[in-house]
């Protein structure tokens, strides 16, 4: 019965997926679709919220804030006081896109929660093979998990991710857990296909989701601090000589007082980026999706949006919320005396699924029969 009432309270917050709440055509990301998201069927797409998460101004479809902001040309992006949660401004923010390599954010958080930071992992020769961008692991190295942390943020190492990965149990368990933690936190848009943020069925996030994501992020010091790092020493493997690997965020090289930020792109995703800066003991996050690198490059995109909001007043009212939680809301009167109702009949209809339950499930399953992988860029 426990287990009734909070399928029941969940319910409350969606609406079905057939039903439209959002903004036409947002509810699943643009075409075209990478090959490696027509391995499988794609799953049903993520159901809506029955209200915007974060209020009711990131339900808008265009730009929502002052007047005057600077021209950025990320089809969707969100910008908000990492501390307070405040956005201060968006657009589109709740529009679903592929995150790429941004979502290496949600993945580095399932590590943290669940991995000793100095625990061992052995690289492999499937390290050595995985497509796209790499931080330089293989078979016979030896790295910590903070080590392959640094390899997954700073050099957005596929390698990394898939060890990470199987030293959390596999792909399919750390999906899961990918979509567990996502529920959890309120970031009701975001769908992992994959840890490392390569294309794949259902693949999904928002710029609300990565800002929202990142600012929980940071509140972990080894993230933080991880983040930040100009660069970090990796062992070599197989005899070859270990290597200093670079941070490849440009925030953080040319943007006075960034905090660090993740970038992600594939020919699907396009350009993503999000990150933090501070400034006059202010802390502002901002992310963008579905962006290109001219004629503005991305980091100069973000830049501008953090320059503008570094110039409005500290307290002024914000359009929207960002929330670290899933909203809970009480059942209808209906809906709890369903919930106190005792099961009559076998063939009674099953109550709704919550979201995370729903999206662990079918994580699991790609996961299983994913079988193409597409080329990611940082």
């Amino acid at each position: 019965m426990r287990w009734l009432g909070i399928v029941a309270v969940v319910a409350t917050l969606v609406v079905p997926a057939g039903e439209t709440s959002g903004c036409p055509g947002q509810q699943v990301p643009p075409p075209p679709a990478s090959p490696a998201e027509l391995a499988v069927p794609a799953p049903e797409p993520l159901p809506w919220p029955a209200e915007p998460v974060g209020g009711p101004e990131m339900g808008a479809c265009a730009e929502t804030g002052t007047a005057a902001l600077p021209q950025v040309g990320a089809a969707a992006w969100v910008l908000a006081d990492l501390d307070s949660g405040a956005v201060l401004a968006a657009r589109a923010p709740h529009a679903r896109h592929r995150p790429a390599s941004t979502l290496k954010v949600l993945t580095a958080l399932v590590a943290l929660r669940r991995l000793d930071p100095d625990a061992v992992v052995a690289g492999t020769e499937e390290d050595l093979q995985i497509e796209g961008s790499k931080a330089g692991i293989g078979p016979g190295g030896q790295y910590t998990v903070r080590q392959l942390l640094a390899g997954l943020l700073l050099n957005s190492g596929n390698d990394t991710a898939q060890a990470l990965a199987r030293t959390l149990g596999g792909d399919a368990v750390t999906l899961t857990a990918m979509s567990a933690l996502a529920n959890e936190l309120g970031a009701l848009d975001t769908f992992p296909a994959t840890p490392s943020g390569l294309d794949g069925p259902g693949m999904a996030s928002s710029a609300y989701d990565l800002a929202l994501l990142f600012r929980v992020a940071m509140r972990d010091r080894l993230f933080a601090s991880t983040i930040a790092t100009p660069s970090i020493a990796l062992p070599g493997y197989g005899g070859r000589p270990g290597f200093e690997m670079s941070n490849s965020d440009m925030l953080i090289a040319r943007y006075p007082g960034a905090l660090g930020g993740k970038t992600g792109f594939t020919d699907a995703a396009r350009h993503t980026f999000v990150g933090a800066a501070e400034r006059g003991g202010r802390r502002l996050v901002v992310a963008l999706m579905r962006g290109e690198q001219r004629p503005v490059p991305m980091w100069e995109q973000a830049a501008a949006l953090l320059d503008w909001g570094f110039a409005q007043a500290v307290g002024a009212p914000p359009v929207g919320m960002l929330v670290d939680r899933l909203p809970v809301v009480a059942p209808a009167p209906s809906e709890a005396a369903a919930v106190r109702a005792p099961a009559s009949s076998v063939a009674a209809p099953l109550p709704a699924v919550p979201i995370g339950v729903a999206v662990a499930a079918i994580g699991v399953t790609m996961a299983l029969a994913m079988t193409l992988r597409r080329r990611s860029r940082r």
